[in-house]
């Protein structure tokens, strides 16, 4: 997004230097240190404030002209000078950093916590010293930008047309002995599936493992969901794509129901909405994860929803409230048991749920921005959940 382009190697000079290896399509890490997207792994290191990356001639170009990076090199000429400077036949990813590190007169460098161990292996026995990074490798990835929350909010609004056309075809959906059929054929949760992530695909949003969960299916939060949906049961859509053209997600969930609710299904989808209300207006800039997500449990537990853990699973409100959203569905902060402080500038999700087989499961999620008043809404669709 639109940080400035030295803004990758804002850490200090007398900081570590930093290694990374790996692509920038699915290390989230890489793409925000970067601003680069490409599939194949590749060098990029952070010294003494300053961000180098070394590519191949296909993103070459590319990379010189979009990455945010204050110096481009390119892979064939640091191999050449790795078989010149070391000696060796051939040169891989380990010689050139080797030839890095010894240009810029480093010792070693601090790695990520889930870097290759053969690499690392390999760079030890050409003198290096790897560490791994403590913590969170770039912290400051916690805090959005505006332009972050920008592209968050877009991921969001496509999450929002995907629910959309799942509760389109709910909508257009006939009954017929207890079961739903759209178009003179069975509506199961693999077709609706198919027509949200095409609505995302069509706003520029790839949706992978879109839940789309009936009945009991839905009490396992993360059953994507599969088969013949049925009237009077409740269906969570859980909708979380990537945009395409920024790496950010959406997520958000709503509950639907096609048919006539019982008083028990009102009650639960009731008290979701209130425990999400509540969370709400617990969270703000400086207060612990661990404060929201009790809040909702206790919410839970005098409405009368307990929660449970067996040898058969678990029932009630068993996972968290929400956690942090942006280049990684799932990252800093967390709000649940393992929660972590809320800071200013902060983005999650809201998403209690309650679930008991028998009865169904109901989840409703929202996007916030944590602010030091009211968070700020990242996410927009209605609540309505009953589909006539």
């Amino acid at each position: 997004m639109a940080r400035s382009r030295t803004s990758t190697g804002s850490a200090t000079a007398s900081a570590p230097a930093l290694l990374l290896v790996a692509d920038s399509e699915r290390n989230a890490d890489q793409r925000w240190f970067t601003g680069l997207q490409v599939p194949d792994a590749f060098i990029a290191v952070r010294v003494r404030g300053r961000s180098i990356g070394v590519f191949h001639a296909l993103e070459f170009g590319r990379a010189r002209k979009e990455s945010r990076l204050d110096e481009v090199l390119a892979l064939e000429d640091m191999q050449q000078v790795a078989r010149a400077k070391l000696g060796c036949a051939t040169a891989g990813t380990a010689e050139v950093v080797t030839v890095l590190a010894r240009r810029h007169r480093l010792r070693g460098f601090v790695v990520p916590a889930d870097f290759p161990l053969g690499l690392a292996v390999r760079l030890q026995a050409l003198g290096l010293r790897i560490s791994p990074v403590e913590g969170a490798t770039f912290p400051e990835r916690e805090i959005k930008t505006p332009s972050e929350a920008r592209a968050i909010a877009e991921g969001n609004r496509c999450s929002a047309l995907g629910l959309a056309a799942a509760r389109d075809m709910l909508a257009r959906a006939e009954i017929r002995r207890g079961r739903l059929f759209l178009d003179s054929r069975a509506l199961t949760s693999e077709r609706v599936r198919e027509a949200v992530d095409t609505a995302c695909l069509r706003a520029g949003a790839n949706a992978s493992n879109t839940i789309v969960a009936g009945g009991d299916q839905a009490c396992d939060p993360h059953c994507r969901g599969n088969g013949p949906l049925r009237a009077n049961e409740l269906i969570i859509v859980d909708v979380f794509p990537r945009v395409g053209a920024t790496g950010y997600h959406g997520d958000m969930t709503r509950t639907f129901l096609k048919g006539t609710p019982s008083d028990a299904q009102c009650r639960l989808v009731a008290a979701v909405r209130a425990a999400q209300l509540a969370a709400m207006r617990e969270i703000r800039a400086d207060v612990h994860g661990a404060h929201v997500h009790k809040t909702v449990v206790e919410h839970f537990e005098k409405a009368g929803y307990a929660t449970t853990r067996g040898p058969e699973g678990s029932t009630g409100f068993f996972h968290g409230t929400g956690h942090g959203l942006g280049l990684d569905i799932h990252e800093l902060p967390n709000m649940g048991r393992s929660a972590t402080l809320l800071r200013e500038g902060a983005v999650v999700t809201v998403e209690p749920g309650l679930y008991y087989p028998g009865l169904g499961g109901c989840r409703i999620e929202d996007v916030v921005q944590v602010t030091r008043g009211r968070p700020k809404m990242l996410s927009r669709f209605d609540y309505g959940w009953v589909v006539s």
